[in-house]
């Protein structure tokens, strides 16, 4: 059975893209634990990332390397930081969020009232940070969109 992952890069279920390429994507979570997280995440259905191959896993943190400065461009963060916890989706994510301190990283502290006008605007910002980065070939064509740039 696919994941939620799976059906949200494929477009069954609605996601707010910052990030697209051959191997992974980059959405908003519906609970961010600050304005701005967003979920690095295969295409391909993994479990976790002790079960990813070493390209694969490299790769994604790659991306959240690239979507992190952005982030911190963004949201004018200190600091991006990257949980791996994988409990509550079995489809490997890396969680990437601007961060201002080690106190808040915690699910704990997530927004579960988050407004998909509020996640929207955000993944707009690190969009628009991604493209000012250079990296406007990998920012799909539209927010809601998974897919490629042409």
């Amino acid at each position: 059975m696919a994941s939620v992952f799976t059906k949200i890069i494929s477009g069954e279920f609605s996601g707010l893209f910052a990030w697209a390429d051959d191997r992974c994507v980059a959405f908003a979570t519906i609970e961010p634990i600050s304005e701005g997280h967003l979920l690095v995440v295969p295409r391909a259905e993994v479990a976790s990332f002790t079960q990813a191959d070493d390209d694969l896993l490299a790769h994604l943190v790659r991306v959240a390397k690239i979507v992190g400065r952005a982030q911190e461009q963004a949201f004018a963060a200190p600091r991006a930081a990257m949980i791996i916890a994988g409990f509550e989706v079995p489809h490997l994510h890396l969680h990437v969020l601007p961060a201002w301190g080690e106190g808040q990283l915690s699910f704990a502290n997530a927004r579960k009232d988050a407004t998909p006008d509020e996640l929207r605007a955000a993944t707009e910002k690190v969009r628009a940070a991604l493209r000012e980065q250079g990296q406007g070939a990998n920012v799909p064509p539209s927010v809601t969109s998974p897919q490629l740039g042409a």
